[in-house]
């Protein structure tokens, strides 16, 4: 599919940000936004892989009230660390991942996020989409579209791309969309699948979006 096959791209977009006025903003965004600390970005999405947001926001915060600097973090005795971040799922992995991250980047990068993807890949524990969100929302480079699993699957629901996993989808995504809404796209799709595009059954007859989706794999909705 080319870029011009995507047709009403624009007033979907329009919709969805319309539509995202009434909902919250996805946690790491919101971190973003209000620290522009690309290093507090990386790390609340490490916190956040396979943990809904209404968990990894107070965590995130809680933790970035005693500490938001790699060096900060790699003085923190790992049992601290391990009792703030306990809530979130796989707190014992995540704590030795963060903490061996901050300390890379102290070793490594001089106390400084790597401001490329391919760096980014290098830090253990940092897939495609932590890199991607760390690239867009904390260095605020718009040359990737993050993808989760609300990504995933509206993208493939609104017959944008056929893929079989996130990592497949960022790729495709970034063939067939447009950069104008790279930076945006995340967070829309965040938004919309959190509160109406639900994995298992979306609440289509409240979608703002209905019009313009071919339902692909849709089963079961409300």
């Amino acid at each position: 599919m080319s870029k011009q096959e995507i047709k009403n791209i624009d007033k979907i977009i329009k919709l969805l940000k319309k539509e995202a006025k009434n909902f919250v903003n996805p946690i790491v965004t919101e971190i973003g936004e209000e620290t522009r600390s690309p290093f507090m970005v990386l790390i609340s999405c490490l916190l956040s892989l396979r943990t809904q947001d209404k968990t990894t926001g107070p965590v995130a915060k809680k933790l970035f009230d005693v500490a938001k600097t790699p060096e900060e973090i790699a003085k923190m005795p790992l049992k601290r660390l391990q009792k703030i971040i306990r809530p979130v799922n796989y707190y014992i992995t995540k704590s030795k991942r963060i903490k061996e991250i901050s300390k890379t980047i102290i070793a490594k990068y001089d106390g400084k996020v790597p401001h490329t993807f391919e760096e980014l890949m290098t830090l253990k524990g940092v897939g495609k989409k932590t890199a991607a969100i760390t690239m867009v929302y904390g260095h605020k480079k718009a040359h990737y579209i993050p993808v989760d699993v609300h990504v995933h699957v509206i993208a493939n629901r609104l017959g944008w791309i056929k893929t079989k996993n996130a990592e497949q989808t960022m790729d495709e995504l970034m063939k067939v969309v447009p950069k104008r809404y790279w930076y945006d796209l995340n967070d829309l799709f965040v938004a919309h699948g959190q509160n109406i595009c639900l994995t298992n059954s979306p609440f289509c007859s409240k979608c703002a979006i209905r019009e313009y989706c071919h339902r692909i794999g849709v089963i079961r909705s409300r």
